[in-house]
């Protein structure tokens, strides 16, 4: 059996024992009283009191490079004003409050993709980038005190639906900001800029999107990255499946001729699997927000707070080089937080 073959078969047992991961959460979240994972009471879902000094919904004005799919999707973000509330004394009324009174925030957040949001083997627990992110909110509203904050595991699709039903407070999830999403859920500044790319077995030739017309190309469904397969212009055949992982395992098997997705993604993928590689230069910008209800506009600005705290005092940067290594670049949130 060639070396292949027996990894593909790994992945395959892999994916099988991670597809339970979501069944088990679901039962713990039974456990915890039935409660749904981010029901929140009514006043979660009211403006900020008047008179209160922290967050002060404020559109941005933007800045070069802002315009993405043809529009402006950073125009109508909530920026903070004024100091933040100490942790444990959110406005009263606020959703902020809300989640306080929930004894937790409730993060969706993705379980496949490694350096951002994978289960760590050795622990079972859910870490990343995108984790620590989640965490610097909650902490920003309970202090950082033990079980402040649950991850629920979701695929691309579920991420919208997730934070229309309240299923879930945040979704913080390599979820690219565009304005078609906007009409849908809010979204933070920007965290991280990506571009989507290409993943291939090492014995193709091919050498970008552009040479894949006629080929299948995987991609998650619910992302951009499916929509924009089937945009391209050398009409490749986009596959559609639930995780990353699947993508993999049929790249493996021989099922698709590539993966076209995120470059984050994409080195995490190749990272499981040196017989691939990235090929051709990125053909979208992907720029990541954490998402939130289009009913929590506090939300919105109070976890802007957050980032910008993040790129003022190192934090931003020290999430940075502990799951992406050196060197650490300029926080790409900063300009669109003027």
């Amino acid at each position: 059996m060639t070396r292949r073959a027996l990894t593909a078969r790994k992945l395959i047992a892999l994916a099988g024992a991670i597809a339970l991961i979501p069944t088990c959460l679901a039962a713990c979240s039974s456990a915890n009283g039935g409660r749904s994972a981010a029901t929140p009471p009514a006043a979660a879902v009211v403006p900020l009191p008047q008179g209160v000094a922290y967050p002060s919904p404020s559109p941005t004005t933007g800045g070069a490079g802002t315009t993405i799919g043809g529009c402006n999707p950073f125009a109508s973000s909530l920026r903070p004003v004024g100091a933040p509330p100490a942790p444990g004394h959110m406005p009263a009324g606020s959703t902020m409050a809300a989640i306080q009174h929930n004894g937790q925030l409730v993060v969706g957040v993705d379980q496949n993709t490694y350096k951002f949001g994978y289960r760590d083997p050795a622990t079972g627990q859910i870490v990343g980038f995108d984790i620590d992110i989640a965490r610097a909110v909650a902490n920003a509203i309970f202090g950082n005190r033990p079980n402040n904050i649950r991850f629920v595991a979701i695929t691309s699709a579920q991420r919208i639906p997730y934070l229309q039903q309240h299923k879930v407070d945040l979704v913080a999830d390599t979820m690219t900001v565009n304005c078609d999403r906007l009409k849908q859920v809010a979204f933070s500044t920007i965290y991280y800029n990506a571009g989507q790319s290409v993943l291939v077995r090492k014995d193709s030739t091919a050498t970008g999107i552009a040479s894949l017309g006629g080929k299948k190309v995987c991609a998650a469904a619910g992302s951009t990255s499916i929509a924009n397969i089937a945009a391209a212009p050398s009409k490749p055949t986009p596959v559609a499946v639930l995780d990353w992982t699947d993508c993999l395992v049929m790249l493996q098997q021989g099922q698709v001729d590539a993966i076209s997705t995120d470059d984050t993604i994409l080195r995490g993928l190749a990272a499981q699997d040196p017989d691939t590689k990235l090929v051709g230069p990125n053909f979208t910008q992907e720029p990541y927000g954490l998402a939130m209800s289009l009913s929590a506009p506090d939300f919105v600005a109070f976890v802007n707070g957050v980032l910008q705290q993040l790129r003022s005092d190192g934090g931003w940067a020290a999430i940075y080089q502990k799951w992406l290594g050196a060197p650490v670049p300029v926080p790409p949130a900063a300009e669109y937080a003027n």
